[in-house]
This record gives C-alpha cells, structure tokens and sequence, in this order.
C-alpha cells in the first residue's frame, strides 16, 4: 500500500532545514570545527546513471512516537487540563497526589471542603477517583466554591477569540439542583472569558459541556470550575479542548505540533513506545491491587476516555491514556503513515531485565494481540471490528506490521515468548509483518544472541535501536553493506547522535546515505525520540520541541525532512573518492572510575613504549597528581589506596597524565569493596566525555567491555563476559601502541582491538524520483569540498534544483531563533560533467531532470 501522502515525493519537490551544531575540533574529522573559508578538499562523484540499484519502499523512513519527555499528555494529545480525573498519585511521581495542578478557590464568603474519593459513587471502575466538594451553603447569591487548574507547563496557552470545548462529569444529592460555573482566568483571578453557567441535577453521574471563548490571548491562563448552594457535588473528567485540533478530530491532537510530524512526510508511525511498552506489571487493571505500574496493554486505551484505565508512564508521570492506540491508527492514517503499533512480550526491558513466567498470562496477552490485529482490520461484524466502528471508524485500519517486545535484555526468555507470538499470529494472520529486536545497542553480546536466534528462525524484521556519538555515525556508514541480503531485514527503530547541534544532525545525514544505499535491507528507519517538552523532558537528543504554546523541529527534524521528502524510489549506484587520512595515534591521559560500586585503586604505573616512566603512584604521598573530571564520587586515600567510597555514585572520573601521551603502558591494582558492579580504568582521556575505557563488571556485573566515548556517547569496541568478585585484587593493565589497544588482567591476555576506522566526512548517495536524479551530498567537515561530479548521462536539463542546509556547527534551533533553515536556489551549467563546490558543514539534495 503507498500511503496518500507519499505523493509529496515527486518531482519538483525539496523541502527542509539548514542544520546547525557542533562538531569538537580533532573528534569527528580530525579538522577544525570553524569553517576556513581558504580550505578546500577536491573529490570526485561518479553516477552509473545506466544501473539499477535496490528499490527504495515508500515507508522507509517514518517516526517513533513514544510518551516520554511529556509528547503525550501535555503534549500531542491536545488536552489542556492536568490531572482532569484527579488520579495522580505517588504511583506515578513521588511528588505527586490527587490534587496535583489544583487548588481551591473561594469567593463572597463561600466555604466548602474538597477531597478526592475512591468510593463506590465513582464514574466507573477503571477511573477510581473523583472529587468530592461539600458546599457549606454560605455566601449569599455571589459567593462561589471550587477549584482552578493550572493546565501543563506555564499554563493553559488560550489565543483571543478562538473556542475551547469545556466539559465535566458531575452529580449532586441537593435536589434543587447545583449551579455550576467555569471560566478561564489569570492566576491572580482576573477572569478572560464570559462564565459558562452548567446547572447539574441528579445524583447521577451525567456529562455537561459548553465553550469558553477568551478576550485575550495569554499563555498563563487558568481554568476554574466553581458552585454555589449547599450540598455535595461530585466531579471528574474536567477537560478543556481547542476546538482547532488537527484535522478538526474531538479529543483530538496539538495543532502545530501534529502539523509538523506530517510536514516531515512520514512512511510510517511506531507507536507507543519505548520502554514504557513493556516495563512494570503486566497483569491487567482489576481488583484487587488495581496496579498502576503496568507495561503498554492496548486495551487499556479504546473505548470512551472516561472508562479508560490510567497507568505511572515509566518515565516518571502519569498517563491518561485520552491518547490511545483508536487515536495513533487515526493519526498514522490522516498523515498518511502505515501503522506500526508495539506490543509486550512479557519481558521487561530498559534496565528492569525481569521474565514474567505465567503461562495464563502469556496466552492472554498473545489474545490481546490477536485481537489487536482484529481491533485494526476486522470487519464491523467481528467483535473488535465493532469495537472500532463504535468509536467512528467502520473502515478498517490496514495493519500491516507489528512489532513483538522492545530492547529485551534476556535475549533467550524474549525469544521464547516472542516465538508463541509469532506461532500464533502467522496461524491466524500470515499477511502481517512480525518484528522482532536485537537488544538496546547497536553491538555486544546481547545484539549478536538476538540477531542469531533471530536469523536461524527466519523472522521476518529485526528492530535495531543505537543513540551513538557523532563519530560513531560517521565511522558506520558501511554498517549495513555486509548484512545478509536473504536473512532478516532490518527496522531501524531509534538512532540518534546523542545532542541537537548541527554536528550531530550532519552525522546522522551521513550516516543516513549508508541506509538508502542499503535499502534492500534497512525497509524502515525513524529517528527517536520525537518530542520534548522543554520545561520537563527526560532525554536529549528530541526531533520537535515545545512548550504550552510553540514548537520548533531541532537540527536533526530538518535532517529528517529533508529526506523523507525527497527519497526516491530507487538506488542509482555511485561512487565517491575518500577524504586523505589524517588520523594519529591514540592520545590521552589515564583515569580511575567506578559507577555504582566503591572500590580501591594502588600501584599505578604508566610506562613509555621506550621504558621511560610517566607516572608512578602508590598513593603513599597522597593523590595530589590526580583530577576529579566527573564532579561525582568521593576519592580519599585510605590505607595506602585511592578508594571512591560512595557505592550509589555513577560515572565518577578522576585523571592524571598529559592528554598528549601515546604509545604507553597502564598498569594498576584495582579492587572492589562494595556495590553493584567493578571497576573501569580509563586511557586515551582528551577531557569531559572524550576517553576509552575497560568497564570490568559492568552492566550490574554481569559482563565487561571496551567502551569509547566521543562527546559523552558510547559505542562498544570489544566485550567478554568477564566478572568481578567482591574483595579480591586484580592486576590490570593496558597496552597502548597507535591505534591499537592490548589489554591483560592477571597477565592473561584478555583482549585486543584496533580503532581505525574512519570517520569518513564526505559521504553521498544517489536515488531517482520518477524522471529526477537525486544527487545527496554531506560536507561533515571545515572545508569545502570542490567536487567533479559525473551524472553518467548526457541527457541531463542544464539547471538544477538546489537544497542546501547549511550553518556553525554549535548552532542549535531553539523556540526564538532557527537558524537551521532550508536554502533553495538554481544551479546552472548542468550537463553529463560539472564541478561543485559543497559548503563546510552542510547537507546539499541536488535535483537534476534526466530527458
């Protein structure tokens, strides 16, 4: 199926953003980091116009949308009101309570009592709570009694004129009737809109709406709900929508913020996470624990929003579900994006590592996906099929892939559950694509279990998931040109380069070449995460960010957009020179680090490869010689060793050496005193975030590696199941010789790797859309790159179109300044040859019509 707005990809189309970031001078291209405007490197580019290349499926890029960082409530799903059921509890924050984003108000001498109930005149059952307001009567004809919300963030962001749909459930036990106000107001109370008067009656639960319109706009604004008489009242569900969502949709999606995930022309939506799909309980919502940590169960999330079950998001807040999996398949169809929901394998992920064994259960939720595809599919006349076309969609969805678990660290317990999924999926659906995952990395021992189990089962997708350094992405160009192209393919489900400058949007673009080239193998790829709220987010890199009232895409957004709306639909083969080597040696000082454990270090000794001592240490005169780098961990020297004492500090550092050093030996005694893993000896230490290090007993000690960390992200370079026992004193050492890294513990040889590959910054692909060639060029470096380009015809238009995102590589989008912006213009002089000289730091999409 070729979603509808893939028509956006034809001809005469280049749409996307000039990029801006940083790339740290020495660590990505070994060039400096200002452009020269003197520096100039030449390349060729030659296009076999004449061959064919892999075909390149319409939905290979798409986006991730996962509720974290605030992307759901507060965020995409366009409700202003927080807490509207009043369930928050500690459940789901440690702050929180059931009158979080609430406070009284009173006024005209009106008294009352507010509390929130969990009692048998609740709303439903799957909604515990609501609020119970006793109204003490006082007050005459003008006083009133209630309470106001504060909305998300600043607070509830109201433009003047425009409409908001107010709504609440309510009941009363005064016979007469209780009058019922809301309004929208300031925080010091001066009220902006007309009050809607709501007059409840009956101790029946019943739904009351109207619409607010404000006399200004404001970004602070209030929404109160207020009642005079007597009696007691009771509330839920308070909501308060604008009317203007995307595509006009009741309990509908931000405007701005949905407009700009379809501005980027998505193949495909993977929804709805993420760790929060399959972390915590994954028991249902019932009597008698009514748990509210529980892992992503669709069936939570259809159905009316007030009979919805709630859940504590994974990532440290609430989660109303009002965005549930009726609102992703509606949203993936409006913009045109094949659905790709993610169910739990009862295996819990990202650092939880726990195996529910409960056959009952791992039926019951292989029937939840059963019916799930059925929910998507199924005819009006099927029961979830029903369920669908109740809730206004008769049509069905058009599911075509779904995925099975989600970075599952106990390889083979996933993949025996993931197994009875699939058995039972391909026995009663064939037609669906089943996808299955390798694991939170992009290498190491769990990344190649999963991928053999995976391989030898014949699955039909992988999901890989990686959040690297800049110089990872420039160095894995080549990652997929060596996969089987008749084993598995390969979802590339969550990359980034870990920060949002314009060096990090260039190596993502680079490294995105590598997956269009490999089309026949990379079938899907999405950036992640999507959104960020900028007042309160757990996790940076993020493509949009926002806050109450706007939003902006980041560097990699205009990446990102840049080429899905202009990927072609075939590989034209090409080949491009290389840029001269100007990589050295492995330099660096050393370091000692725990990360949740205390240990102690002695006897530390680094040696030049010609005998001379560099440093020599026993701690006897103290440990005057050595720098805390990380700020973390306490380091004392206690009975002759350096010992970092505090067992919950992570990533702890201190160095000593010159930055300048090469070609030496490390030697050092480490011991483990307490606390979760080993130790970790640093070499090659450039500063903050720039080192390699042995992590002996990572990973709450169960495995050790070689990590190397460029700009604070990590890539493993080597890995053995190697563990740490407690007490016990290890001899370590380090060998350093160019670029190639031996290391020995307790004088065995325990390992040995060579980091030479290359971080080539001047990367290409090329694709045809319909009657264009698509030349795609990324300049990651400080100078310019004058390029000899061969189209491989002659039957060339002698203009092209011109897209060229361009900027400093610190500069970072933010919600008053873009400095990332698309520049489009005509080329002349096009024809069979021509030169071009590419800007530093920059992303050119050249579009040439072939006759």
């Amino acid at each position: 199926m070729r979603p509808r707005h893939r028509t956006t990809r034809r001809a005469g189309v280049l749409t996307g953003g000039l990029l801006a970031g940083s790339l740290a001078a020495g660590l990505l291209t070994q060039t400096p980091a200002v452009a020269d405007p003197a520096a100039v490197t030449d390349y060729t580019l030659t296009v076999d116009a004449a061959a064919t290349g892999p075909a390149i499926d319409p939905t290979q890029y798409g986006v991730f949308f996962e509720d974290i960082n605030n992307a759901a409530d507060g965020g995409l799903y366009a409700e202003l009101v927080q807490n509207r059921s009043f369930e928050f509890g500690p459940a789901d924050n440690r702050s929180y309570t059931p009158l979080t984003s609430w406070q009284q108000t009173a006024s005209g001498g009106a008294t009352g009592t507010l509390k929130v109930v969990d009692d048998a005149e609740r709303l439903n059952e799957r909604n515990r709570n609501h609020l119970r307001v006793d109204l003490a009567g006082t007050g005459g004809t003008t006083g009133r009694f209630g309470v106001v919300n504060s909305g998300y963030g600043a607070g509830i962001a109201l433009t003047e004129g425009r409409r908001y749909d107010f709504s609440v459930w309510a009941r009363t036990d005064n016979p007469a009737g209780t009058r019922l106000t809301a309004d929208l107001r300031t925080a010091d109370g001066t009220v902006l809109t007309a009050p809607l008067g709501i007059t409840v009656r009956g101790d029946r639960w019943t739904k009351y709406t109207g619409t607010l319109v404000p006399k200004v706009t404001t970004t602070a604004a209030r929404l109160a709900v207020t009642a005079a008489g007597s009696g007691t009242l009771r509330l839920d569900m308070v909501s308060l929508f604008p009317r203007d969502t995307y595509e006009g949709r009741a309990n509908g999606l931000r405007k701005d913020l949905a407009e700009k995930i379809a501005a980027l022309n998505p193949g495909f939506l993977r929804f709805p996470g993420g760790c929060l799909v399959n972390t915590g309980s994954h028991y249902a919502y019932e009597a008698p624990n009514w748990e509210r940590r529980r892992s992503y169960q669709w069936k939570d999330t259809v159905g009316p929003v007030e009979q919805r079950a709630v859940n504590a998001n994974f990532w440290g807040y609430h989660q109303s579900y009002g965005l549930g999996y009726y609102e992703y398949f509606q949203f993936a169809e409006d913009i045109g994006a094949m659905p790709l929901p993610v169910v739990p394998a009862l295996v819990t992920g990202c650092g939880q590592n726990q195996a529910t064994d409960d056959p009952a259960l791992l039926k019951r939720h292989i029937q939840d996906t059963l019916d799930l595809i059925e929910f998507a599919n199924g005819p009006v006349t099927s029961p979830w099929g029903r369920k669908r076309a109740e809730m206004g969609h008769p049509k069905p969805f058009g599911l075509t892939h779904l995925g099975v678990g989600n970075e599952e660290n106990l390889p083979d317990a996933f993949f025996a559950r993931f197994t009875e999924f699939r058995k039972a999926i391909e026995a009663e659906h064939p037609e669906i694509t089943i996808v299955s995952n390798s694991g939170p990395a992009s290498e190491g021992a769990t990344f190649d279990r999963l991928w053999d189990l995976n391989r030898r089962a014949g699955v039909d997708m992988v999901d890989e998931h990686y959040y690297n350094s800049p110089q990872w992405f420039l160095e894995n160009n080549d990652r997929y040109d060596s996969y089987d192209r008749n084993g598995p393919k390969v979802f590339l489900g969550e990359y980034a380069s870990r920060d949002n400058r314009f060096a990090n949007a260039l190596s993502e673009a680079a490294f995105m070449t590598g997956l269009e080239r490999n089309a026949d193998v990379v079938k899907l790829a999405s950036y992640a995460p999507l959104l960020a709220d900028v007042d309160k987010n757990q996790w940076r890199p993020d493509m949009i960010w926002f806050d109450n009232h706007r939003s902006w895409g980041s560097t990699s957004y205009e990446v990102q957009k840049l080429f899905m709306n202009n990927t072609g639909d075939r590989v034209v083969p090409s080949r491009a020179s290389t840029t001269p080597s100007v990589s050295g040696p492995i330099t660096g000082a050393v370091g000692l680090s725990t990360w949740a454990t205390s240990a102690a270090y002695d006897d530390v000794e680094v040696t030049a490869a010609n005998g001379d001592t560099l440093l020599k240490d026993d701690f006897s005169a103290g440990a005057s010689r050595w720098t805390p780098v990380a700020g973390r961990g306490t380091w004392a020297v206690q009975d002759g060793a350096y010992v970092q004492t505090d067992e919950a500090a992570e990533d702890t550092l201190v160095t000593a050496g010159d930055p300048g050093w090469q070609d030496y030996d490390l030697k050092v005694k480490a011991t483990k005193k307490s606390g979760k893993e080993g130790f970790l000896v640093a070499f090659g230490v450039r500063g903050t975030g720039n080192h390699y290090w042995w992590n002996l007993g990572g990973w709450g000690n169960t495995r050790s590696a070689v990590e190397k960390a460029v700009d604070g992200g990590k890539q493993t370079l080597l890995e053995h199941a190697t563990t740490i026992e407690t007490g016990r004193t290890y001899d370590i050492r380090v060998q350093v010789r160019g670029r190639q890294v031996t290391l020995y513990l307790d004088g065995q040889k325990w390992g040995s790797f060579t980091d030479d590959k290359a971080a080539e910054p001047f990367r290409q692909v090329v694709t045809r859309d319909k009657g264009d060639l698509v030349v795609k060029v990324v300049n990651a470096q400080a100078a310019a790159a004058r390029t000899t380009i061969d189209l491989g015809t002659s039957k060339v238009a002698s203009t092209a179109r011109l897209t060229t995102l361009e900027g400093a590589p610190d500069a970072v989008n933010s919600a008053d300044a873009q400095p990332i912006r698309p520049r489009t213009s005509t080329l002349p002089g096009i024809a069979r040859t021509f030169t071009y000289t590419f800007p530093a730091h920059s992303v050119t999409f050249l579009r040439v019509e072939t006759r």
